[in-house]
């Protein structure tokens, strides 16, 4: 049966106007514009990246500038009954990164030379503050109109120098001095959004923007960016159909295996669960699951920082905090959470309103596995493709419950990487394992709490339950020793599921396994 004829996916397409153009598909976000335009009239949201932020400022553009007829049979259009058109100051950051001081300046120059050639203007000054001060009181007084301002990306020159105690200060001034004018151009503007990855604090960057409304965790803009649960069954089931047509699934397969591995995001709560949109329409256009966000661009600045905070992998578990240690300024941050969260590695999993606590965690299959690929070569030092190519076979190995083949492959594999500083302790080898079992998508945990002691790590599968003791230098028979004489098994006698014990010794000589025993 020859499948229906669908409005192209706008992968790649940023621009709103060329996306209706090209009939491409909208999910609909125009209600939420239209509320937040009311709302105030300085707002600021933040979003991690290739999460639709660009494309929202190109819709606030097109709205403003009075393009009526482009949002036809859109929700604006029935509520809409002025569209007043306004002149907009659209000002794109992302192409300021790794720039020095004056490198920043005049790229701050050339934006702005840009936006004053769309009105005919030109400037003799050389202060990106003056120059921008200028360029919005012409403007206003050339039409007649108070000025939109749309600033996208703002904080992209500050991104990658966070944890650089020298350079910050500098470019955080630099982009303090850009903003400032803002604030006393009030009168000549109508709004004003500026849209970003993380949160720098209102005092060093906003310095007089006390109006500035964030909207970033409020309820009724949760669903603002990215793509709903809603939103796919209503908006995209035909494409949905398709995906399921080509997996040979049905369309409730599909969709499961979508929510595990593109799903989870929540910005605020209560929220409806979000979608990665670029993952999401990557992977209908595909129609197969690939890791489509992480190879769009390898988080090697959060690795620095993991570093820099002495995050190990078994630390990226469920984390309860207060909203005030992760809704936080980036450049004073005490601990990895608030970018962990602005970046979009962690996400809201639920809010207990009693005490305030809410729980952040993985949002997803694709996060979880990606943070693992690229963790792995800190532990093995070595071409991540040989790593990730040896856990596909560990995977499949422990599909047929073969243990001992799965312990074969590791061993195997360790003995083919160079040395590696810092190994020779017990805690190395944990984390290892941690990153493998995580790659394997498996439950796993390390330090599970018995009342005899505490588990090094535990396994779950579908069908078993295994406990694991290591050992450095020692023997597997004593690893196995511990768990029999310690009782681990009986802590986990309720989980309905047959427990697998396995003993491990690792000989911090070799770098890898030297024995192991397993009992079931």
């Amino acid at each position: 049966m020859e499948s229906k004829q669908l409005k192209r996916l706008p992968v790649g397409i940023q621009t709103f106007e060329k996306l209706i153009e090209q009939n491409c598909l909208y999910i609909d976000k125009t209600a939420y514009i239209h509320k937040m335009i009311k709302a105030s009239n300085y707002v600021f949201l933040s979003r991690p990246r290739r999460f639709g932020k660009s494309l929202l400022v190109s819709t606030l553009q097109s709205y403003f500038e009075g393009k009526k007829e482009l949002f036809k049979g859109l929700y604006i259009e029935q509520v809409e009954k002025e569209w007043k058109e306004y002149p907009v100051l659209r000002f794109d950051l992302s192409g300021s990164k790794y720039m020095e001081k004056e490198q920043l300046q005049n790229y701050l120059l050339y934006i702005l030379e840009e936006n004053e050639r769309r009105f005919g203007l030109s400037s003799h000054y050389t202060e990106p503050n003056i120059r921008l001060s200028n360029l919005i009181t012409r403007v206003h007084e050339q039409t007649g109109k108070q000025v939109v301002v749309l600033i996208d990306e703002y904080d992209a020159p500050l991104l990658d120098v966070v944890h650089e105690s020298e350079k910050l200060p500098v470019l955080r001034q630099v982009m303090r001095n850009f903003y400032s004018p803002l604030k006393a151009c009030d009168p000549h503007l109508h709004f004003v959004f500026l849209t970003g990855i993380t949160k720098f604090s209102q005092l060093s960057i906003f310095s007089e923007l006390n109006n500035l409304k964030n909207i970033s965790m409020e309820p009724e803009f949760a669903a603002l960016c990215g793509i709903s649960v809603d939103e796919v069954r209503e908006q995209m089931a035909d494409y949905l159909a398709n995906f399921a047509a080509a997996q040979n699934k049905t369309e409730e397969e599909v969709f499961e295996t979508l929510k595990v591995q593109y799903d989870g995001y929540h910005f605020a709560w209560p929220s409806p669960d979000i979608f990665n949109p670029f993952s999401l329409l990557n992977a209908f256009l595909d129609k197969r699951f690939k890791s489509y966000w992480f190879e769009s661009g390898t988080p090697t600045f959060l690795i620095e920082m993991l570093r820099k905070f002495n995050v190990v992998p078994s630390m990226l578990k469920p984390t309860r905090t207060i909203a005030s240690a992760f809704d936080a300024p980036t450049e004073n941050m005490t601990s990895i959470i608030p970018l962990l969260y602005q970046s979009g590695y962690f996400t809201i999993k639920d809010y207990n309103d009693i005490s305030e606590l809410y729980v952040l965690d993985v949002p997803n299959k694709e996060i979880r596995i990606g943070l693992m690929e690229s963790l792995l070569p800190n532990y093995v030092q070595i071409d991540t493709y040989k790593g990730t190519t040896t856990v596909g076979e560990m995977y499949l190995a422990l599909l047929d419950e073969d243990l001992d083949e799965m312990m074969r492959l590791l061993q195997a594999y360790l003995l083919t990487i160079p040395q590696c500083d810092n190994t020779n302790y017990e805690g190395h080898y944990q984390q290892l394992l941690y990153v493998i079992f995580s790659l394997l998508g498996r439950y796993v945990d390390v330090e599970v709490r018995t009342a005899t002691g505490r588990v090094d790590m535990v396994l779950r599968t579908a069908r078993k339950l295994y406990l694991f003791e290591l050992k450095l230098n020692r023997s597997a028979e004593a690893a196995m020793q511990q768990i029999n004489l310690k009782k681990y098994p009986e802590r986990f006698a309720l989980c309905n599921l047959p427990i697998v014990k396995v003993g491990i010794n690792f000989d911090a000589e070799k770098h890898t396994l030297a024995d192991w025993k397993i009992e079931e």
